[in-house]
């Protein structure tokens, strides 16, 4: 233990109490023991690369290219994603893909390239293998976007001198590897998942590991609980996701070109990924980003879609006194006329903190609760938690005890952290069989009228005073029958949590669409649900890094997010309260939250002005609800997110790529955020086209940077031209609000009706506006009727 982790545990003991801070020392010792006695030691390693090229086998859709040390199995799939594997990495098996490897491009062929090198050659992409083992993807006429360099492995040598086979079988072991890239000097990365520095990430290290911060966090703290090897990389010559499909603990080096450094010769932009073991391969798809993500959410799954309630706005807090706190709370949004959808209920509703428990003293009648809510139209949602209390008689352990359902250490015996509860155990969710026990759970928070969830503290987290605050590495885990250990399952660890709920309660309730979000995941989480902030903090970064955070995991394929609007811990001001708020009404997951002692977050508790304000914000939200309704199911249809940067639609256009503080919401809308205290104006980079204040009419002309209004009653939201967006009307149907095109052009705009909550497949209605005469008209592309009421807007300048 050095000095950083004494301090550590001097502020474990006050954060938790002296008796769990006891215990969480207790605990890092013990997990570091475990790793100590079950990790294998690293003895005298080797460092190997590829070699020369050999030769190459054809294959359908690409081949198998063998160099003297190595192999490289390259494959396009039938919508164009590039699957690469060294050393005899397949594609499966994997958490991310949502189902059976795609078929593959038949018309993709493999053949020799100059100078003793191969290319795959297809009709979406041209994949060119060097002779020593690197590999560029380029687009179709020849562009490069992507240079991987050879590989390089460090195994455990032989008493002998030779390489052991490690990491050579189905690219499986536990060999370290880096792996090195160029793009282009102009490009701008994005995604890795939840980062709060961001969207765009610039020059630095960034860990691959599930990582529960320890207390709030802000722009500079990395990594936090979401984690992905994904990256979005923009530049001139084109858009590409690369995703390497391994969950071990690594990290990412990015450094951003330079055009004209030295001698008038650019730069290139410089990725470095190096991994603590499991298999090197990776996926790489190329084309416009709205392309990339659906051939994205092709690969790994659709977005699991929200009930409609669950756009709505919803409040939580931790530290409810019990349920009559809760109805007071409820009450209150309804006096004053504010919009309620949710609330949820942290930790303290349980008892003991046990997980599947209820208070009894403070939640005598939980039902009685939820049905009176319900009769509101106000839903309660419930924390999950991993960690099971390990005490016999607990119901929830005595089941997964009978059930073997816990995870093990080499030595067969559970595996013990410390959590909220004391000490606990941890399921096993790599297991099949533990995931349908664990999902059959939910029975009892459906029973106690729960209609939604959100899992919590699954990276997974045991409190330690030193180390790191998780399960120790050399724990056991199933992996679906392959066996294998932590630093294998850990990052995957909440997205198969998350499937365990998901498809627990579509087998429980078939008949609606679970609502689900989760603190950690991995590639695919999209699959089972969303996921918020974590703990930011209550200050302005906090705030801006919510915003980054969003925008990031969007990029990565998760469309529902949202933070905890006002922060997690500290009191904030009352302006920035409001900023926050009015965030949040513009995103997915519109959350209220704060932890215990951080004060209250009912917007009447902030004073008359900020009330009047975030009654605004939550009617125009209201408003919204059809289009947020429209958007996603255009994310479970298309993968587009939500949320997008400003970039979206027009990629090459560099100072948009550099946009981190405002971001367009569908197609339509343009939100421009008061991101720092003091803010009454404000500039927006606007993309090209016609761009209407939606609260004073006046329109704009983009490309370029204006400045727009933003008083504190408000923040700025732009309309494009010719957008045709749906909307609430005052009777509680939706009507179609147009923003009158530009003098002999034209728009459009999309309307999906949910039907409701559950699964009926969606009908997409497409329309179109433009100019008769001297009035704009809109009409459906299909010759039907129009079927809603129109009011048009943007016709004079305000």
């Amino acid at each position: 233990m050095d000095g950083r982790d004494l301090v550590r545990s001097v502020r474990m003991i006050k954060a938790v109490g002296p008796a769990q801070g006891l215990r969480s020392v207790r605990a890092a010792w013990r997990a570091r023991r475990a790793d100590a006695l079950a990790l294998p030691r690293r003895g005298p390693e080797r460092a190997r690369v590829p070699g020369a090229a050999t030769g190459a086998e054809p294959q359908p859709g690409g081949g198998v290219i063998h160099f003297a040390r190595s192999s490289l199995r390259v494959r396009v799939a039938s919508g164009g994603a590039v699957f690469c594997g060294w050393d005899g990495a397949a594609p499966e098996p994997s958490y991310a893909l949502a189902g059976p490897c795609p078929e593959v491009d038949a018309r993709a062929v493999l053949e020799p390239d100059t100078e003793g090198g191969w290319r795959v050659v297809s009709e979406r992409v041209l994949v060119v293998v060097s002779r020593h083992g690197a590999v560029e993807v380029r687009t179709p006429g020849g562009a490069v976007l992507r240079r991987e360099l050879p590989p390089r492995w460090w195994e455990e040598a032989n008493t002998d001198g030779t390489d052991t086979a490690a990491g050579r079988s189905g690219g499986g072991g536990a060999a370290r590897w880096v792996q090195r890239a160029e793009v282009a000097a102009d490009a701008r990365f994005f995604g890795l998942g939840g980062r709060a520095h961001g969207p765009r990430l610039r020059d630095g290290v960034y860990r691959l590991w599930n990582t529960d911060p320890g207390g709030t966090f802000g722009p500079g703290d990395d990594p936090l609980s979401l984690t992905m090897p994904v990256q979005l990389v923009v530049a001139d010559a084109g858009t590409h996701l690369v995703f390497h499909d391994n969950s071990w603990d690594g990290r990412v080096t990015l450094r951003e070109g330079v055009e004209g450094a030295g001698s008038g010769h650019d730069r290139p932009g410089a990725c470095e990924l190096r991994m603590d073991g499991g298999p090197l391969r990776y996926w790489v798809l190329a084309g416009t980003p709205a392309r990339v993500l659906q051939g994205w959410t092709a690969l790994t799954g659709a977005p699991a879609l929200p009930p409609l309630w669950a756009l709505g706005p919803q409040h939580a807090r931790w530290g409810f006194a019990g349920q009559d706190e809760v109805r007071e709370v409820a009450a209150g949004y309804a006096e004053r006329g504010l919009a309620l959808s949710a609330v949820h209920l942290d930790i303290d509703h349980y008892d003991r903190h046990r997980v599947f428990t209820v208070d009894p003293e403070r939640y005598p009648d939980l039902p009685g609760l939820a049905r009176e809510l319900r009769a509101q139209g106000v839903r309660l949602v419930s924390i999950v938690d991993p960690g099971v209390r390990a005490e016999p008689g607990d119901a929830v352990y005595e089941g997964g005890a009978t059930a073997d359902a816990f995870v093990r250490d080499g030595r067969g015996r559970e595996v013990r952290g410390e959590v909220w509860p004391g000490e606990s155990v941890y399921p096993d969710f790599t297991d099949a069989r533990v995931r349908k026990w664990w999902g059959g759970l939910y029975a009892e928070r459906l029973a106690q009228g729960f209609a939604g969830f959100w899992h919590d503290m699954n990276e997974p987290v045991s409190f330690a005073a030193f180390g790191e605050r998780t399960l120790p590495r050399s724990a056991r885990h199933a992996l679906e029958g392959r066996g294998g250990d932590h630093r294998e399952a850990h990052n995957v660890y909440g997205l198969a949590m998350a499937r365990a709920g998901f498809d627990g309660l579509r087998e429980l309730r078939p008949d609606e669409r679970p609502f689900l979000f989760s603190r950690s995941g991995w590639a695919g989480l999209q699959r089972y649900g969303g996921t918020w902030s974590g703990d930011v903090a209550t200050d302005w970064p906090g705030l801006r890094a919510s915003l980054s955070l969003v925008l990031g995991l969007g990029l990565c394929g998760v469309p529902y997010s949202g933070p905890d609007i006002g922060g997690f811990s500290g009191q904030p001001s009352p302006e920035l309260y409001l900023r926050w708020f009015q965030l949040g009404a513009f995103l997915p997951l519109f959350r209220t939250h704060s932890a215990w002692g951080a004060g209250r977050r009912e917007p009447w508790e902030f004073g008359a002005e900020v009330l009047e304000h975030a009654r605004t914000a939550l009617g125009e939200r209201r408003r919204l609800l059809p289009y947020f309704g429209t958007l996603g199911q255009l994310a479970r249809l298309t993968g587009a997110p939500y949320v997008r940067p400003v970039w979206w639609n027009a990629p090459r256009d560099r100072a948009l790529r550099d946009c981190e503080d405002a971001f367009l919401l569908g197609d339509a809308l343009l939100v421009a955020p008061a991101l720092a205290a003091g803010v009454t104006r404000r500039p927006v980079r606007l993309p090209r086209g016609r761009w209407y204040d939606t609260a004073t009419g006046r329109a704009y002309e983009g490309p370029g940077q204006v400045w727009v209004e933003a008083p504190l009653s408000r923040i700025p939201v732009l309309a494009r031209a010719g957008a045709v967006v749906p909307v609430a009307g005052a009777d509680g149907g939706t009507e179609l609000e147009v923003w009158a095109p530009p003098a002999g052009r034209g728009g459009s705009g999309l309307v999906v009706p949910d039907a409701g909550d559950g699964w009926q497949r969606p009908a997409v209605e497409r329309f179109v506006s433009r100019w008769e005469g001297d009035r704009v008209v809109v009409e459906r592309r299909d010759g039907e009727a129009v079927g809603y009421p129109v009011r048009v807007r943007g016709l004079t300048d305000g």
